[in-house]
């Protein structure tokens, strides 16, 4: 479909609104006069940034008993994200993508259009918790419909490639940043590209695995039939006919009734993949945030910093790519490997002295470990999207995805835990990592088996034979 890589750019605008309080939060060098300290009021008539910075550190002075307002701002952000991922999920999977989508889209322009112009710090907290409730459910959401718009052969690369486009974002950010000082002036820059978006997402067409899941068949051919005259396919449009997809929830009722989060926990086959998927993602962010917390403090700008952020991403997916499609080793073990080897990169960083040599020291080894773990992210999002079925695909992603975002608020407390032993910390990341590609390799491997529609699909005796006849003919 020529309208795909949009899926793929749009991705650039969701990295800006997830780094946004980096840069805009930045809290420059200072220095505070002697004078009368009684009350905040006078301290800060003493203050002096000695950094040309300008952030809501600046033009609030959050400093001192008031610089928690700085990472609660960021908190509130992705707090607003665990919400949306619960929320947004389930109901993309009842209403449809593209509504769920598009609404979602609108209203977080419109909330990052209020954090550029907030007159007051109470305004902008709660306008990052909204843009971060839009943003967690309408990442799924876009992740899934971009899935979905092509053949189960391409979720990979697709997937891949989203995850990768995220990464690309959060190096432009940083570029943006450098080139626009202001924060209002960066945080409207980098809101703008969403009005664009939306105005080019209103001509998508609605899922066709969804529309076919919920007995929309004759719905779903005409997609099907778009999506291949736009491929430049007329003849292949022509020849498009479904049969009624078995176990569809439509039955006259406008397609509204059908599995929902329930299922997930009451399901025997999607309760036990639920549980663990949730740790393995829970995991993936403890690892992931954790390394990036221990790593040693770079000691160039915050600008480079930040596009390093994302840039050393950028090889773990190409590795992604080769692995995830080999018979021998697929998504389950690939994702498992890639778990357990960001363990014990984590590991080695506690043994290995910072500065033990010019490439192999504790920095490098950690860097390593984010590369490992951001390929694991990469692959359980697309290795998620297989094992849950259409109906109820999205609610499966926000229940991971929450999961994922409690291991991002507990990262920060880990290193406290150096008080009882300074190996502890690395020991909870190695453990975290190891533990969790051991429980992913109980999952089942998705590679070359159908992709299920229905949980009558999942759990017919029929379908599980398809599944052993296409293993016995690989």
């Amino acid at each position: 479909m020529k309208r795909g890589p949009l899926g793929f750019v749009f991705q650039v605008y969701m990295a800006c609104q997830s780094m946004l309080i980096v840069l805009i939060g930045a809290i420059p060098e200072y220095h505070i006069e002697q004078g009368d300290h009684s009350n905040y009021e006078e301290l800060i008539k003493h203050v002096t940034f000695t950094e040309d910075v300008n952030s809501i550190v600046t033009e609030w002075f959050l400093l001192k008993q008031q610089a928690y307002k700085v990472s609660l701002a960021g908190s509130l952000f992705f707090a607003g994200v665990l919400v949306g991922n619960v929320f947004f999920g389930p109901l993309s999977d009842k209403i449809g993508r593209k509504p769920v989508f598009l609404t979602a889209l609108f209203f977080e322009v419109v909330f990052g259009y209020a954090t550029a112009f907030a007159p007051s710090y109470e305004v902008f907290a709660l306008s990052r918790l909204l843009v971060g409730l839009m943003n967690g459910g309408m990442s799924l959401v876009c992740f899934v419909l971009t899935q979905e718009y092509v053949g189960k052969a391409y979720w990979a690369m697709t997937g891949t490639l989203t995850n990768m486009t995220f990464a690309v974002g959060i190096a432009l950010f940083g570029a943006l940043g450098y080139y626009i000082r202001p924060w209002r002036t960066l945080a409207t820059a980098a809101n703008s590209p969403g009005v664009l978006f939306f105005l080019l997402c209103v001509t998508l067409p609605e899922s066709p695995r969804w529309l076919y899941s919920r007995g929309y068949t004759e719905k779903a051919e005409e997609v099907l039939q778009y999506i291949a005259v736009r491929n430049g396919n007329s003849n292949a449009a022509a020849k498009v006919k479904l049969r009624m997809c078995p176990g569809s929830v439509r039955t006259g009722n406008q397609g509204n009734n059908g599995p929902g989060f329930l299922d997930l926990f009451t399901h025997t086959v999607l309760r036990r993949r639920t549980v663990m998927l949730m740790y393995v993602w829970y995991s993936c962010s403890l690892v992931y945030y954790g390394l990036t917390m221990n790593a040693s403090e770079d000691s160039g700008n915050r600008y480079f910093s930040v596009a390093m952020y994302g840039l050393v991403e950028l090889p773990a997916y190409p590795l992604c790519i080769y692995f995830i499609n080999k018979q021998w080793a697929g998504r389950r073990k690939t994702m498992a490997s890639f778990l357990g080897l960001a363990g014990l990169s984590c590991l080695c960083t506690m043994l290995v002295p910072v500065n033990a040599g010019a490439l192999f020291n504790a920095t490098s080894l950690a860097l390593l470990g984010k590369l490992l773990v951001s390929a694991a992210f990469n692959i359980v999002y697309v290795y998620t999207t297989e094992l849950y079925p259409t109906t109820i695909r999205n609610a499966g992603l926000g229940v991971c995805s929450m999961s994922c975002r409690v291991g991002g608020i507990l990262a920060p407390f880990v290193p406290s835990m150096r008080d009882l032993h300074t190996s502890m910390p690395f020991m909870v990341f190695c453990l975290s990592g190891i533990s969790a590609g051991c429980l992913g390799l109980l999952l089942p491997e998705t590679l070359n088996k159908p992709v299920t529609e229905t949980l009558d699909e999942l759990s017919s005796s029929a379908y599980h034979r398809i599944v052993e006849t296409e293993e016995e003919n690989i």
